[in-house]
Parts: structure tokens; C-alpha cells; sequence
């Protein structure tokens, strides 16, 4: 198979800001593979090292590795090529520029949207949250306020990161009591501190509050000293995490998974464990997104999903928001 490897950055339209850091550019890796009959497959890889800690130099080594892997894998099963390069280097974020690429030209060469390919009943729209990362509450409620007119059903506003009861009170203001209120603190807040906080917000009407903290037994405590639904999201990589039992429910990416079949299989064990799965991405690229919106599809999740996030690039976006959901692409592969 041909292979091409491309570096990419996309822009946001402002600084989005979190406990973790402040990000206003978005690098990604994009791969292409062609097949000797003319069928391409597309994939992303998407590390963000403030957020996963995973350099962007440890994934571009990755990449070139699998190059000659699947520079040799015409006629091998996808599956098998993946292990390949899986034996090459074990690194989930550069995996799944793998995976999303041979679930596009599997696709591709079946003429079937991804989403078909993995159920026979896949949603035909995903619901999805709307993100606030402003800092200050006339822009938070400002932000509220136009998501609640757009048609979101959910917005989730990060806290950890300044005055959060004035935001909280100032987003569940603007945007209605209908509006489900999602906070993520991006694990900034300790035990004791994730308690506090929670209480003292709670009666905004809290839907769920994402990684109040890290860590699988200050989850435990947290969701124990609580009557607040609570998500697990960056502990969600820690060994042992997603069926655990810790937690609510549990967010998804399909960067730290490695991919979509990963991805399938996390949310096989987040069930089992007794929490609801729903998926996000970490401001990646169209590929990312569209990859996870034919999973969310697939498992026919009902929490709204993390993948609105194409909206806060200075570039147009392929899969639009329409009424807070977006639509499964219907082309073959991953639609894009």
C-alpha cells in the first residue's frame, strides 16, 4: 500500500482554557493509505502532551514505524495489520490514525458508512454538548445563552480554573432551567476541595461533573461523599479504571483508546461495570470526530456526547451541529 504521513494544525477562534493549560492551536497527524486498486483510507492521530502527556515527537516516531508495516500489508486482514503495528509501537494515540484509516478504507470498500459497519441499528444523529470555556460570567452566559438558542440540549462549562459559582450561576441563568449543566474540572480540585465545591454548586442543577479529581480511589471518595452524578474522564487511562465501579458514568476518546475497536471494547467494560459510557474528543480533527460519532452511533449512546468541539476552529466544519446533534455521514468510510 501507498502511504503518506502529513502534519496539520488547526486554529481556535479563542484560547480555550482549562485546569491542565490554555490551548489555541491544535497540531495533528493525518495518514493516508491507498490500496494497489485505488482505495484510500484516511486516519487521525491526535496527542495533546498537556492533556495526555503523549509528545507529538513520540508519535511522529510512531508513524514512521508503521510505515513500512503497512507499506507491506496489501491484502492483510485489518485486524492483523493493526496488531503489526501495535508490536512496532504500543501507543494508542499514534494507533488510532491506524485504526480510524482501516475502518475508512474498509468503508470504502464496502460502500457503507463505518457506523453500518459496526451495528445493524446505529443511531442516524448523535446528541451533543456544547462547550464554555470562557473565564469571566458575561461570557460565559453570553456563550450559554446562543448554545440554549442553537438547540443544545447540554453544555458543559469547565471549572477549576476561577470563579466558578459566578459562572455556574451565570450559565445556568442564561441558558434555562431545561438546559442539562455538565461541569468538568479536569481533575483541579482535591478530595475535600471536589466535595465543597460540588455541594456549593449543586444547586444550579447539576447533570454530571466530570473528573472533579484524578485518581481512582479520589474518585471512589468523592462519588461516595456526594449525591452528585460524577464521570470519570483523564482516570479513565489508569489501569483498572473503567470497570472499576467508581464512577457514574465514564467519558471516551478514541485518541486514548486507540482507536475505534478499542474504543468498543472500553464501552463493553464501562457497562459491565455498572457507569454509562458517552464519548468526547480532545479538540481533535474532523477524521477524530467523524470516527466517534459513527462509535457513539454504533453503541446508540444516550448521554450527550463531547464532539461539538469542530465548532471552536477558524475552520469550517464538515459535521455541523444541527438542534445540539450531528448527523451520521451516510458516505462509505468515515463519511468525510
Amino acid at each position: 500500500m501507498k502511504v503518506s504521513i502529513r502534519r496539520r494544525t488547526l486554529t481556535l477562534r479563542s484560547p480555550l482554557v482549562t485546569a491542565w493549560g490554555s490551548l489555541t492551536e491544535r497540531p495533528l497527524f493525518e495518514l493516508t493509505v491507498e490500496t494497489a486498486e485505488g482505495a484510500v483510507g484516511r486516519g487521525e492521530a491526535a496527542p495533546l502532551e498537556p492533556y495526555d502527556g503523549v509528545p507529538e515527537a513520540a508519535v511522529a516516531a510512531a508513524l514512521g514505524a508503521y510505515r513500512p508495516v503497512l507499506e507491506a500489508g496489501e491484502g492483510v486482514r485489518g485486524d492483523r495489520l493493526y496488531d503489526q503495528c501495535r508490536a512496532v509501537a504500543d501507543l494508542p494515540q499514534a494507533l488510532a490514525a491506524v485504526d480510524l484509516a482501516l475502518w475508512d478504507l474498509a468503508g470504502q470498500r464496502a460502500g457503507r458508512p463505518v457506523a453500518s459497519l459496526l451495528t445493524d441499528t446505529p443511531l442516524q444523529a448523535v446528541d451533543v454538548n456544547a462547550t464554555i470555556g470562557a473565564t469571566d460570567r458575561a461570557s460565559a452566559a453570553a456563550a450559554a445563552a446562543a448554545f440554549a438558542r442553537a438547540g443544545y440540549s447540554c453544555v458543559k462549562l469547565k471549572v477549576g480554573v476561577g470563579d466558578d459559582a459566578g459562572r455556574v450561576a451565570a450559565v445556568r441563568a442564561a441558558a434555562g432551567p431545561a438546559m442539562a449543566l455538565r461541569l468538568d474540572a479536569n481533575g483541579a480540585w482535591d478530595v475535600d476541595e471536589a466535595v465543597r465545591m460540588i455541594e456549593a454548586l449543586a444547586p444550579a442543577g447539576l447533570e454530571i461533573v466530570e473528573e472533579p479529581v484524578h485518581g481512582i480511589y479520589a474518585m471512589r471518595e468523592v462519588r461516595e461523599r456526594t449525591a452528585v452524578r460524577v464521570a470519570l474522564d483523564e482516570t479513565a487511562a489508569e489501569p483498572g479504571a473503567l470497570a472499576a465501579g467508581v464512577a457514574d458514568a465514564v467519558c471516551l476518546k478514541v485518541s486514548r483508546a486507540g482507536g475505534i475497536a478499542s474504543l468498543l471494547v472500553q464501552a463493553s467494560l464501562v457497562r459491565a461495570g455498572g457507569a454509562e459510557p458517552y464519548l468526547a474528543s480532545t479538540y481533535d480533527g474532523p477524521l477524530g470526530v467523524a470516527a466517534a460519532v459513527h462509535a457513539a452511533a454504533a453503541l446508540r449512546l444516550e448521554l450527550p456526547c463531547g464532539l461539538a468541539t469542530l465548532e471552536a476552529f477558524t475552520e469550517t466544519s464538515p459535521l455541523p451541529v444541527v438542534d445540539g446533534a450531528i448527523t451520521v455521514p451516510a458516505r462509505p468510510g468515515l463519511g468525510l
